[in-house]
């Protein structure tokens, strides 16, 4: 792919989100998404395998369904009120088409089959670039429209979120199919505090999208592709593989680190609105996800003792520039003690 090439895909990735998330009008909000896949879709194609082809057919095809659900729902809602006004969602069906199209644009279950498939089909680097910054334009837009979306909606569409990641996960041994699910979890996280605390729910994801870049980023400086690629890491880069086991430790919701704090407050959320029941469920769900991420992280710091072997492994050689994780770990492991003074 030549450079040329490389900077408007790029460029369009960047306006195409911009241009949603800055749009007051139904009709500039579905051009900006449409922008942003048919950007996306050279570079999940890019290798040239069939995994690859697969991977980019899955996305285009779920993708063009959440945008022709996202049509029709505000052509109703305009055909109803008159209005194309983002803010202006009063129609009921409209309301309901619009918050299941968001959520399959996001990957949220019940609507989620597409995640794990695509991320699996594609380098570590695009599926980064999907679960973090492709979920920014749709989570605006269920952002603007929550005051009108109902809540049981969107908290059944969260619960079920919850489990579907949490049991998904469990069997794994694919990392990146691992961290899909691990997507799926926290999406469920946000939609249902979604429904109480909107600002809530954007901490929620942006501290998710903080947490989960930096092990990205990592497993692609180091080729992990699976868990028994963990396993191996130990005395080639011991720092690598601490940090991957505390930000799988802090994106699981472990206190003291960064993880705690939006799932200690989407919880406070629940109860002070009597919602106990959902909040006992909530915390059942995480701990379902909490064995994925300890499995992990026991396959990383307990199972492998320190060991010499001769063979040279494929990332040994590897001269990788770490200025940027210096500061990314961190601030993903211990930023916590900002966040009480976040006004929600």
């Amino acid at each position: 792919m030549t450079p040329t090439a490389i900077t408007i895909i790029t460029l369009s990735i960047i306006m195409g989100t911009i241009l949603t998330m800055s749009s007051s009008n139904w009709l500039m909000a579905w051009i900006g998404l449409e922008l942003n896949m048919l950007a996306i879709l050279p570079i999940i194609s890019k290798p040239k395998t069939t995994r690859a082809s697969e991977a980019t057919i899955k996305y285009f095809l779920t993708q063009a369904i959440a945008s022709a659900m996202m049509l029709l729902s505000s052509t109703t809602n305009a055909w109803q009120t008159g209005n194309w006004d983002i803010l202006e969602l009063k129609n009921k069906f409209s309301t309901t088409i619009m918050a299941l199209s968001l959520m399959m644009k996001m990957g949220a279950a019940p609507v989620h089959f597409w995640l794990p498939e695509v991320l699996q089909g594609t380098t570590l680097q695009t599926a980064l670039l999907i679960t973090t910054w492709q979920k920014l334009a749709p989570v605006t837009l269920m952002y603007m429209i929550s005051n009108n979306i109902q809540p049981a909606l969107l908290m059944s569409a969260g619960v079920l979120s919850m489990v579907v990641g949490g049991l998904g996960g469990i069997n794994q041994t694919q990392l990146r199919k691992t961290m899909a699910y691990s997507s799926i979890n926290n999406l469920g996280w946000t939609i249902m505090i979604m429904a109480l605390s909107p600002n809530l729910a954007i901490m929620n994801i942006t501290i998710y999208i903080i947490m989960t870049t930096p092990v990205f980023l990592m497993m692609k400086n180091t080729s992990m592709k699976t868990l028994q690629n963990l396993t191996t890491t130990w005395t080639t880069s011991t720092a690598t593989t601490l940090s991957i086991a505390l930000l799988m430790l802090s994106t699981s919701g472990l206190p003291p680190f960064t993880g705690f704090m939006p799932k200690m407050l989407a919880l406070n959320e629940l109860i002070t609105q009597k919602l106990t029941t959902l909040a006992t469920l909530a915390i059942m769900t995480s701990l379902i996800s909490l064995l994925f991420y300890l499995r992990v992280a026991y396959l990383i710091m307990m199972l492998t003792p320190p060991m010499t072997i001769p063979a040279s492994t494929k990332w040994r050689n590897q001269n990788q520039k770490s200025q940027p994780m210096a500061v990314m770990i961190p601030t993903a492991l211990f930023i916590t003690h900002l966040i009480p003074a976040i006004p929600f």
